[in-house]
């Protein structure tokens, strides 16, 4: 007779790994941990094989969880998108969306509020992190739609949305950036594509430079060039003008261009086109003005 995993036990285990916890799965569906924990032992016995191992305190996928992990993202998304086209339980359909700290102030906001008009009981869950872990998390299915900063744009980074120029930023303090002394410099934790560009634009013209302050946060990058701690670089949107300033008044390596690209999963329900062709739609308008 042949198996027929169940698609809330399948769910179970795309969240437990997910969120590397089937705690915090539970407490993401709603459901008591026994209940998740007898759904994973459940699929285990049909697939009969061990579908996680645990690492420490995170759970990790063993090859046939991986595997399985696979498929049902795969079903789950063929589920809701038959469940969307016949206009059933639309409450229960979620879209996932992700995008760098520098677009969440601006972009996102009417991204919602249109969205919200055309699908007013979609879940939509926002991702708003660190650029470099966007393009994987598309890739595993943990987001259908990202926008993200690429230094170099070719047809398989996506849709292209906007061509940036990289600048310096900080402080109109010609003192800060003295001849001869090393360049303080305000920047985002490894890995970052504007910290390393950073780096080697000071390099390629010999310039001596020191981290004064890394951080996760683009508030915190922030905080620090308020303080006076060093200069950063970034692209002219969302930098406070101030800062932009410091381009005018030292003489700091030239930087190359930065692209925004909007990449998304190949299986993306009704609801999720949608999505994407509103994030495209208000990011081109708000970075190149279209």
């Amino acid at each position: 007779m042949n198996t027929t995993f169940d698609l809330n036990a399948l769910r179970t285990v795309v969240a437990g790994a997910k969120y590397g916890s089937f705690a915090r799965a539970a407490r993401h569906l709603g459901r008591s941990q026994s209940a998740i924990s007898m759904q994973l032992k459940k699929l285990e016995e049909q697939a009969g094989v061990p579908l996680f191992v645990r690492n420490g305190s995170r759970l990790v996928p063993t090859e046939a969880g991986q595997k399985l992990l696979t498929y049902a993202e795969r079903m789950i998304a063929l589920n809701d998108e038959a469940v969307a086209s016949l206009g059933a339980s639309a409450y229960a359909a979620t879209v996932r969306l992700g995008m760098p700290q520098d677009f969440a102030d601006q972009i996102l906001p009417r991204v919602l509020q249109l969205f919200v008009q055309e699908h007013p009981n979609v879940h939509v869950e926002a991702h708003i992190g660190r650029n470099y872990a966007l393009a994987e998390e598309v890739r595993l299915a943990q987001l259908d739609i990202a926008l993200l900063f690429t230094p170099e744009y070719n047809n398989d980074c996506g849709d292209l949305i906007a061509e940036m120029d990289m600048v310096w930023a900080g402080p109109a303090d010609p003192d800060l950036v003295k001849d001869g002394a090393p360049v303080p410099i305000v920047a985002f934790n490894f890995p970052c594509e504007f910290r390393k560009h950073t780096i080697e634009a000071l390099e390629k013209a010999d310039r001596l430079w020191r981290f004064a302050l890394t951080t996760p946060s683009l508030a915190g990058i922030w905080a620090a060039i308020s303080a006076g701690l060093g200069v950063t670089v970034r692209t002219e949107y969302q930098t406070p003008k101030p800062f932009l300033k410091l381009n005018e008044i030292v003489d700091l390596p030239s930087l190359p261009k930065m692209f925004v690209a909007q990449i998304e999963h190949s299986a993306l329900t009704p609801a999720a086109c949608d999505l994407s062709r509103i994030v495209k739609s208000v990011a081109s308008e708000q970075l190149r003005g279209e």
